[in-house]
């Protein structure tokens, strides 16, 4: 009997994408499907992404440098430098989003059986890259009725043993929003270097902050160079999930040699989006701006129109472009996959991630679904007047 490897046993399904072949039976129905399922923005790619590669002489499509082309980690090394953050390029590997920067991470700091600490709900898939390692995640908690505030110093402590490699976070939260103060960075960073351990710190939502919350990187805290690593990508901010460009940056020079020889192993990063990506590197502060006072609108009317369902909860959200909502029912796996097979409203249902997804407690989250607010105000409305009247009818649907 053909067999396959034990991660592909362990490997969990993606609790924002499992539910897909529901949406695409839905549609077939022909339903309209409203997907809050997803990080994809509808906000257009800036037209510099396009231009850059339209207007670039290219008369073969070559291989790129393996850590990315120069001007790339040029216009990144720039970005920093704006922020206040001082970087070499040789401090920055360009990678296949940060999806590929996570997973060159895992693999060049844990063998198998070691571990990352991670606060929970945290992004599923950085449980699946560990699986994909054969590393191990083991979790604080963060609960909603705290809005997700970071777990107490302590409580990271308490997970720490000699199989321990690396605390991992993601500031601004996915799937939370929730933005991390520069004083409990502190004491993780502080953490990390009393114990030898690395701080991977995911910051691709670093633009997405509201209501005079700051965000603050782990880059700046001085004295941890050699401890933290930094996760970055273009897919967020600046609309282009589909380029497949992010980045590793680190001062521990040895992290990225041994990240290298995995970049070379996969030969380089994709061509053209590297092309795009120099252009919107350097757009002006105006566009990020811009897109910051729409995703506070969106926010704001995500936590308005939850207020309205009775029995619902959304906490506090400062970041990102998601909520993490807790819904009057016992299953929202259930729910989000009835949803697309029994229910629509004037022709159209909802698609969202189940919350048990992103947890890696088995017993936690079965309340709660993360909503991306990447749709346009009036999708939106439409697509959460659709969520409220869906609960309605699946609370009396056996009545």
């Amino acid at each position: 009997m053909l067999k396959f490897s034990d991660r592909a046993y362990y490997l969990p399904s993606s609790p924002i994408r499992k539910l897909a072949p529901y949406a695409d039976a839905a549609k077939a129905a022909g339903k309209h499907v409203y997907h809050l399922n997803i990080g994809q923005p509808d906000i257009p790619t800036p037209p510099e992404f396009f231009d850059a590669f339209q207007k670039a002489d290219v008369k073969v499509l070559a291989y790129s440098p393996s850590a990315g082309t120069t001007g790339l980690r040029n216009e990144i090394a720039n970005y920093y430098d704006r922020l206040g953050y001082s970087l070499d390029i040789d401090q920055i590997l360009v990678t296949t989003g940060a999806s590929e920067a996570i997973s060159f991470i895992v693999a060049a700091i844990c063998n198998p059986g070691e571990e990352i600490i991670v606060p929970e709900p945290f992004y599923a898939n950085y449980h699946a890259f560990a699986v994909a390692s054969g590393a191990e995640v083991r979790t604080v908690s963060s609960t909603i009725e705290n809005d997700f505030a970071l777990p107490s110093i302590e409580a990271f402590k308490d997970q720490i043993h000699s199989k321990t490699r690396a605390i991992m976070i993601c500031n601004p939260g996915n799937p939370t929003g929730v933005v991390y103060p520069r004083e409990a960075l502190q004491q993780l960073v502080q953490l990390a270097v009393e114990n030898d351990l690395y701080l991977i710190a995911d910051e691709v939502y670093r633009e997405f902050v509201y209501d005079g919350a700051e965000h603050h990187s782990v880059l700046g805290i001085p004295g941890a160079e050699s401890h933290v690593i930094v996760v970055d990508s273009i897919s967020k901010r600046f609309s282009a999930c589909g380029a497949r460009i992010g980045c590793i940056i680190s001062r521990n020079q040895q992290l990225l040699d041994v990240a290298m020889k995995m970049a070379q192993a996969r030969l380089c990063p994709p061509a053209f989006g590297q092309i795009g990506a120099e252009a919107v590197y350097q757009l002006p502060q105006s566009f990020y701006d811009g897109i910051v006072a729409e995703y506070k609108a969106r926010r704001d009317l995500v936590k308005a129109a939850v207020s309205e369902i009775d029995g619902a909860f959304c906490p506090e959200i400062n970041g990102a472009f998601y909520a993490m909502v807790k819904l009057p029912v016992e299953s929202t796996e259930h729910f989000c996959q009835w949803l697309l097979e029994e229910f629509d409203f004037d022709g159209a249902t909802v698609m969202m991630a189940p919350g048990a997804g992103f947890y890696a407690s088995r017993d936690r989250g079965l309340d709660e679904v993360r909503i991306a607010y990447v749709l346009n105000q009036t999708d939106l409305a439409a697509a959460m007047e659709c969520l409220k009247q869906g609960l309605v009818a699946y609370q009396n649907r056996e009545k």
